[in-house]
């Protein structure tokens, strides 16, 4: 019988055996690790085996390393030194394991490992490191006890599932206007109040998994089981997402399992002196761009690490779900690196990584199990069929892919196309293509879109003007044209996004320059490692409007639920630059024409009365508020169930209309 994915896309046919036979291999590692008694996800436990445990005897301390010839705790209660009462003890398998009494180990503690192999030897951290902190003066990195007297009891429920999140991304470090890291109270007690306020129902939190280097935005992870101690403590993160709960707001997390550091000290690279424990052996063990390491997905050893990470952060902080960060670079040996992936052929072709893709199924199956309500977001820029299709389809389980494209669509256009170029058919065409199977996230842009050498989209539209004329009392075209530009675009992404939508904090007010954080080439700087909040706070300035505006979008897209319906286009006047389209109930009007308005455009559409729901150019989103927003429209008899609409429609606005 042949699998759904390939019956819903005849274009898969000719490569029906391959997709057959990566769907065998899920399934048939799946039985590897069940032997069909039990659930996978009750087998992936590697973190309550391996690292440091307090028991009613003692400590227990268990680390893998097949290749070591001794291993030796070292900390604060043996002076740092070598000594034969911290040696452990091989258990088999490559297993060793160390028993303590009670009072040999106390909260906060320090620790490091001292692995021995044959020809060398080198300090490392465990492996299930659950808290890890950096020495302020020599800039070493240890392992840190965690046990607290009282550790945090979270209180309130995870919210029930929505199925069109509207995500909140989220920097913790970044987030503060001051030129420092922040912290996870910080931000649950002066930024979490914003985003209810604005109405996101989910927020996506960047780099929670210990990195070494600040700089890498938490995308070179060290240590996969342990908490970022730049931002705080791991009670600190349990009372942040414990809060977004109380408040109704589930909380997902970037999960970085498509490398690792390279850092031997702080990583896993070299654990137990061989190359290849946690890593592909020779080349494919390393990414030739981001200079780091790449995981042995065939290994068993090495898919219960992962697959017990999942399962780690669901059920430790009650996550509400990942998104996967680089999965191209997971699924195609040469990663994907400046590849245009422009025919079926390339998703088949022998250049992919099927441990990987194998992977990604069982982790996926992993956290529906431990959550069924959890989500799985998978940003993969190649497009490769079955991502985010049902794993019994043929798939790869995940509950929504990013929709990439539309962000490099926006730069591409604001870049290289003058206003009046502005294609309204090609717009709606590339904000609306993706496979009809699959659920997706739609943004004008994320974090990405902003790292040092590009922009925000409302910095790219009025540049230096910003610094000089966004007063609320200054008049200036560019600051005119950026104001009415910027809620365009993000209300057409939103009205055309299928079942999600995503903003990265800060943007959605227009926050200017762009993202860097602090480096040897800018002198270590945190100028653009934070967010200017004070500029959207100040009544004097324009930036309020903006903030203003995308609260009443997201409400609006809470209030009518557009998202049951997909965006259907009644006009693409191409000539003109009008674009209208309907979500049910719901017109979308655009007019992206710079400088003619239309005062009777008229055009077929479905039979009714139709009233203001949202409008661009309403005064209190510093519009010009050339639209009477009580007027009601009703449409002329055509036909049955069809009539005509005369609307007016301003130049560079965009507005929402009720039909009843």
């Amino acid at each position: 019988m042949m699998l759904k994915l390939v019956e819903e896309d005849k274009l898969l046919k000719p490569f029906a055996g391959i997709i057959e036979k990566r769907h065998q291999q899920v399934l048939a590692m799946e039985r590897e690790f069940t032997y069909r008694t039990t659930r996978l996800s009750d087998k992936c436990n590697s973190y309550l085996y391996y690292g440091l445990h307090r028991t009613n005897e003692g400590w227990v301390f268990r680390e893998w390393a097949p290749n070591a010839t001794a291993i030796y705790l070292l900390g604060e209660f043996n002076d740092w030194r070598k000594h034969p009462d911290y040696v452990l003890t091989k258990v088999g398998d490559g297993n060793w394991e160390i028993k303590l009494p009670l009072g040999a180990l106390v909260h906060e503690m320090l620790y490091r490992l001292l692995v021995e192999w044959n020809g060398g030897s080198g300090e490392r951290l465990p492996s299930h490191v659950r808290r890890v902190i950096q020495d302020e003066y020599t800039k070493i990195y240890s392992a840190q006890v965690w046990d607290p007297l009282n550790p945090y009891q979270m209180r309130h429920e995870r919210p029930k599932r929505t199925d069109y999140p509207l995500i909140y991304e989220a920097h913790i470090g970044m987030s503060t206007e001051h030129r420092r890291v922040s912290t996870f109270t910080e931000f649950r007690l002066f930024v979490l109040p914003r985003i209810v306020d604005l109405g996101y129902n989910t927020i996506q939190l960047m780099a929670v998994q210990e990195h070494p280097y600040y700089g890498s935005f938490g995308y070179q992870v060290a240590n996969f089981f342990a908490v970022s101690s730049r931002f705080g403590t791991p009670d600190e993160l349990k009372a942040l997402i414990d809060a977004a709960h109380s408040m109704g707001i589930r909380v997902i997390m970037d999960i970085v399992h498509s490398h690792a550091v390279n850092n031997e000290e702080e990583g896993l690279s070299r654990f137990d002196g061989s190359y290849d424990q946690y890593f592909y052996p020779g080349d494919r063990g390393y990414h030739p761009l981001w200079g780091s390491r790449c995981f042995d997905y065939g290994k068993h050893e090495v898919l219960n690490f992962l697959l017990s990470n999942c399962k780690y952060w669901l059920e430790e902080f009650r996550f509400d779900g990942y998104r996967f960060d680089g999965i191209t670079s997971m699924l195609y040996w040469d990663h994907g690196i400046n590849k245009d992936f422009t025919e079926y052929s390339l998703y088949y072709d022998g250049n992919q990584d099927e441990s990987a893709i194998t992977y990604l199924a069982l982790a996926n199956r992993v956290i529906h199990q431990v959550d069924p309500e959890a989500i799985t977001i998978a940003e993969d820029m190649s497009g490769m069929p079955g991502v985010a299709s049902p794993i019994e389809d043929g798939g790869m389980g995940f509950d929504y892919r990013m929709n990439m494209g539309t962000p490099d669509y926006w730069i591409k256009l604001l870049k290289e196309k003058r206003d009046e170029e502005w294609h309204v058919g090609d717009l709606f065409y590339e904000l609306t293509n993706k496979r009809e199977e699959e659920h997706t996230i739609s943004y004008a842009e994320s974090h990405d879109q902003a790292l040092v050498g590009d922009k925000t989209i409302f910095f790219r539209l009025v540049d230096k003007a910003i610094y000089s004329s966004m007063g609320v009392f200054d008049k200036n075209v560019i600051i005119d044209r950026g104001m009415s530009l910027h809620k365009m675009i993000r209300l057409v992404t939103i009205g055309t996004a299928a079942d999600g939508y995503l903003n990265f904090m800060g943007n959605e007010w227009g926050h200017p320059e762009w993202i860097d954080f602090p480096r040897e080439g800018n002198g270590w700087s945190y100028d653009h490692a934070r967010r200017l909040w004070s500029l959207v706070d100040d009544e004097n300035l324009r930036f309020r409007f903006l903030n203003m505006f995308d609260k009443a979008m997201i409400q609006m897209v809470n209030d009518t639920g557009v998202f049951h319906w997909r965006p259907e286009p009644l006009v693409r006047d191409n000539e003109r630059q009008v674009l209208i389209f309907t979500r049910g109930d719901y017109l979308f009007v655009f007019n992206f024409n710079p400088e003619k308005s239309f005062p009777d455009y008229v055009f077929d559409a479905p039979s009714g009365k139709y009233t203001m729901v949202l409008n661009t150019d309403n005064k209190n989103f510093d519009g010009v508020g050339r639209i009477d927003e009580e007027v009601e429209h009703f449409t002329r008899y055509v036909s049955p169930g069809r009539g005509q609409l005369s609307l007016y429609v301003p130049a560079r606005t965009g507005f929402v209309l009720r039909r009843s």
